[in-house]
């Protein structure tokens, strides 16, 4: 009895393992990577060679086990980081990152400004 629920267990602990490396996604990684040879294109919206091509690599890359994290690395190092519609965050985009906040904030404290000179009068 003890034995079979080890077995249990350690079937269990292998389909858990095997499961994570299916909960990637593909359809979410192809929208997220752009085509380099359409313009303003998904690789999941595109039929172009290269497109099939990313969508292979990205598909293999899944089932050897890789995470969503270390497709992009992979692919922003043979590409460069205009591959991806999100690039990471990293000390060369961090103000394209911060600028929309910013802008936003600035934007509000203006407007705050405005209405709060006009109601005071």
């Amino acid at each position: 009895m003890r034995t079979k629920i080890i077995i249990f267990f350690i079937i269990l602990n292998f389909n858990i393992v095997d499961a994570k490396t299916f909960l990637i996604d593909s359809n979410k990684v192809f929208k997220n990577l752009r085509c380099l040879i359409c313009q303003g294109q998904s690789i999941a919206d595109s039929n172009s060679e290269f497109a099939q091509t990313i969508k292979l690599i990205v598909r293999d890359q899944i089932k050897d086990g890789k995470s969503e994290k270390e497709i992009y690395d992979f692919l922003i190092e043979k590409y460069g980081e205009w591959i991806v519609y999100k690039p990471p965050l990293n000390k060369v985009n961090f103000l394209l990152w911060l600028l929309p906040y910013l802008a936003f904030v600035t934007g509000g404290g203006i407007i705050f400004l405005l209405l709060k000179k006009r109601y005071n009068h």
